[in-house]
């Protein structure tokens, strides 16, 4: 588990890692995703990225219904750019929708060379 100093970046996806392995927090499920910005809160992410799919049945909505519900209590999660890497075109646009009236700032990534399959993904 991340401790006190946590990254400034969180990754939302069930296969997928950053290239260049830079340092971020790096989460496969919606449960964990939820627990991950649960631990920043107070604290400013810089990034946020969201794969739409998360294997099985799981997918990133869940998370998305968290930020969400925070700024509608007017405690929105302070990120500087949510990136949304989803190779799901209905999905990601639906995210992103969705977070942009909450006023998130957003981003599309899809096709991002900076997320994809490493051989040894953890």
């Amino acid at each position: 588990m991340v401790a006190e100093n946590l990254p400034g970046v969180v990754l939302v996806d069930d296969l997928r890692s950053f290239v260049d392995c830079r340092v971020a927090h790096v989460v496969r499920t919606s449960r964990a995703g939820i627990e991950a910005l649960e631990r920043n809160r107070g604290q400013r992410l810089d990034e946020l990225w969201l794969d739409h799919d998360l294997g099985e049945d799981d997918t990133i909505w869940p998370v998305v219904e968290v930020l969400e519900r925070a700024a509608f209590e007017e405690r929105p999660f302070e990120i500087g750019v949510v990136y949304v890497h989803s190779a799901n075109p209905a999905g990601a646009e639906k995210i992103m929708q969705a977070l942009r009236r909450w006023g998130y700032n957003v981003r599309s990534a899809a096709g991002s060379p900076q997320v994809g399959y490493l051989s040894d993904a953890d």
